[in-house]
């Protein structure tokens, strides 16, 4: 009796020591694929102003970005603001936006997605006469987080610049920014080798929904409060409240003692 109550003794240590090998190996396993998984997982881009200083923290850090050739702010230290434009498309505002940009003699990035290079060639003409950036927003403004391979990844980024070179006869800087904002490490990584600088942004609102657009009052109340020395300022040309309220909102930052800069001081970063 003494004989066998040991036999299975054994054999349960046996069997515990197997489990927790096998355990500590899946788990090994489960911890690699989630570091690959980290890499090329996707990513929305998003921003926390719960900051004592005002200056609001991204999903990713400045110094991680960094590595990659990306950033959302500029230099804390400085009230400067650089002001950007998404534009998938145009429906009427871009020519007044200009018009403001000029008046207040602000040289802004616009982001431009190949439809809007297709059929508002003379808007794009007009950006680049009066000094502004135009940026890549894609061709067809998909997933980028989705997209593994560098080649359909770069065919995204080639096509607009073939398009902006077939209107403009220049070569496009290599500003990029992700659609929607969404990204991976393995995106930035593969714009990086492309030569390109990613920007993300440290200022936003809900100002993309055509048929929902906010009040002046709306979109005052989250564009100045937040405004922050380094703000690299999203906004959409499609919107009609910015279109109607870009004078004052100029207006309102330069009285607040801020300068306008150009995204062309983030290639030298």
């Amino acid at each position: 009796m003494y004989f066998i109550l040991k036999r299975k003794t054994i054999t349960g240590i046996i069997s515990a020591v197997l489990v927790i090998c096998a355990v500590v190996f899946i788990g090994a396993g489960i911890t690699d694929n989630k570091a690959s998984v980290a890499a090329s997982a996707e990513m929305n881009w998003g921003l926390s102003f719960n900051t004592a200083d005002g200056i609001p923290n991204g999903n990713a850090s400045k110094a991680d970005l960094k590595e990659y050739n990306a950033f959302y702010l500029g230099n804390t230290d400085e009230k400067t603001i650089y002001l950007t434009f998404d534009a998938g498309y145009e429906n009427g505002y871009t020519e007044r936006i200009l018009d403001t940009l000029k008046k207040h003699n602000v040289k802004a990035a616009f982001f431009l997605v190949g439809n809007f290079i297709e059929t508002s060639p003379g808007l794009v003409k007009r950006m680049v006469e009066e000094g502004h950036t135009v940026g890549n927003h894609t061709m067809t403004h998909p997933n980028m987080s989705s997209i593994s391979d560098k080649e359909s990844f770069c065919k995204e980024l080639s096509g607009l610049e073939e398009l902006y070179k077939s209107v403009t006869g220049q070569e496009m800087k290599k500003f990029y920014r992700p659609p929607q904002g969404k990204f991976n490490t393995d995106n930035l990584k593969m714009a990086q080798e492309l030569g390109y600088t990613t920007l993300f942004w440290s200022l936003a609102y809900a100002d993309w929904l055509i048929d929902k657009q906010p009040t002046k009052e709306e979109a005052f109340d989250k564009l100045i409060p937040r405004i922050h020395n380094g703000a690299i300022v999203l906004l959409h040309s499609t919107s009609e409240t910015n279109c109607n309220i870009l004078d004052e909102l100029l207006t309102k930052w330069e009285d607040m003692g801020y300068r306008f800069g150009e995204i062309s001081e983030f290639s030298d970063s």
